[in-house]
């Protein structure tokens, strides 16, 4: 499987031909490696709904049919607009013919464009033969450690940006909790406020031992 950094906290994860999309902020964010009028889609997955994660779930899924995997008050929210959805809550899992993703706790808030409400996630995506958890945007905080207990995490994608997450230093703490084999940070350096240094985040993460860290730049790939 292929990983591809998109900018901000978005991924794109693709696989024997299918393409998995997470959090698609693409119109909008400076940092973004593709436009959301080019970028393939078979599946899209939101972690939750502020718009730099909603981005362009929409316009990206009437474009493509792909199906949005979300939380039950996004996924209704978008399924008004004639798109197909599969909603889900906290410790359910969709279920797709080609891979499955579960939804997990995050600590953080969660309201769309249009101003829905909801709760946020974090996602243990099961593509391949891989295990990919994005811990969505969140605080430090003990359950992080839970989602290995069900099966191997393979990469974490990790916020590290700080002032809307949480910064390096407690996504160092972060990481030992998780214990994935590899992280790729994210969420970082898109705007003033969540600039921070990701090479010292990857040798504090390294040092300690608890997993490789591999830096990205919106567009690059990498194959775990």
């Amino acid at each position: 499987m292929d990983i591809r950094f998109l900018g901000h906290a978005a991924f794109a994860l693709e696989h024997d031909g299918k393409t998995v999309l997470v959090d698609p902020f693409l119109t909008g964010n400076p940092k973004a490696a593709a436009s959301a009028d080019e970028i393939a889609a078979d599946a899209i997955l939101l972690t939750h709904g502020h718009g730099d994660h909603y981005g362009d779930s929409v316009a990206i899924a009437k474009r493509t049919g792909a199906p949005v995997v979300a939380i039950t008050e996004i996924a209704g929210e978008i399924g008004e607009e004639g798109i197909e959805v599969v909603d889900c809550n906290l410790g359910g899992t969709a279920e797709l013919d080609w891979a499955s993703v579960r939804l997990t706790p995050a600590w953080h808030t969660s309201t769309t464009p249009k101003g829905t409400v909801s709760t946020p996630a974090g996602l243990v995506i099961e593509f391949g033969d891989k295990r990919i958890y994005h811990l969505g945007d969140t605080a430090l905080f003990g359950d992080l450690a839970l989602p290995k207990h069900r099966g191997h995490i393979d990469v974490a994608l990790m916020c590290i940006g700080g002032h809307y997450t949480m910064d390096r230093f407690d996504a160092v703490v972060a990481a030992e909790l998780v214990g994935a084999d590899q992280v790729i940070p994210c969420h970082y350096d898109t705007f003033p406020p969540i600039e921070t240094d990701a090479q010292a985040f990857k040798s504090d993460v390294q040092n300690a031992g608890y997993a490789e860290v591999v830096v990205l730049d919106p567009g690059q790939t990498h194959t775990p």
